[in-house]
């Protein structure tokens, strides 16, 4: 019968130690190659977690580059329109411990980078966002206090870049009649459908 497994040592009773190899891949600042991991990306997911513990995970998307190596333990990129909840900037000056995890299309490899995340509006900082015109809402700077590369079994055990695995849109309902079931409105699923698609057009920068 198993068990619930409630300390490290509980753990390590289920799985073997890592090699070497493993323990130190970790390094404290950016090498040629997670800079240019990070150069080729055009999206990542940053964990943070605020002052109820709670952990929550929010995902980035740009351009390829939009995250700037500024050195080698700092990296920058831009807040953009969102829905104004601030769950992750919140979070940030509250708790600034954040985890990103970068991905490349077509890449089977990761990059993961943990550091000390804050929310700045510095005008240096934010002049170098400037997209179409529009400025970013602010900019999240990160210093970097781990950075390693994490290895495909994930991606390939999911099969995510193989385009004869997309799912159909149909599969699902649309967001708006998902909201439209959630929040139980009088608003027509269609209606909402419009709206939010005009919206991430319109206020995409």
């Amino acid at each position: 019968m198993g068990k619930d497994l409630h300390s490290e040592q509980g753990l390590r009773s289920v799985y073997p130690e890592p090699t070497k190899y493993v323990r130190e891949k970790a390094f404290p600042k950016l090498d040629k190659h997670s800079r240019r991991f990070i150069e080729l990306s055009p999206f990542f997911c940053i964990g943070s977690f605020g002052p109820d513990q709670l952990a929550d995970v929010s995902p980035r998307g740009g351009e390829p580059g939009f995250v700037h190596a500024l050195d080698e333990t700092h990296i920058a990129f831009p807040d953009r329109p969102g829905n104004n909840r601030l769950d992750t900037l919140t979070n940030i000056v509250h708790t600034p411990s954040v985890g990103l995890l970068f991905f490349i299309p077509g890449v089977h490899e990761m990059l993961r980078l943990n550091g000390i995340a804050s929310v700045t509006t510095r005008e240096d900082l934010m002049l170098r966002f400037v997209h179409e015109g529009k400025r970013p809402r602010s900019v999240i700077l990160v210093e970097v206090r781990e950075v390693y590369l994490h290895c495909s079994k994930a991606l390939r055990r999911s099969d995510l870049w193989n385009p004869d695995k997309r799912l159909a849109r149909a599969a699902l309902p649309t967001f708006g009649q998902m909201a439209k079931d959630q929040f139980n409105t009088v608003i027509p699923a269609r209606l909402l459908d419009f709206a939010l698609e005009r919206d991430a057009k319109k206020n995409l920068y």
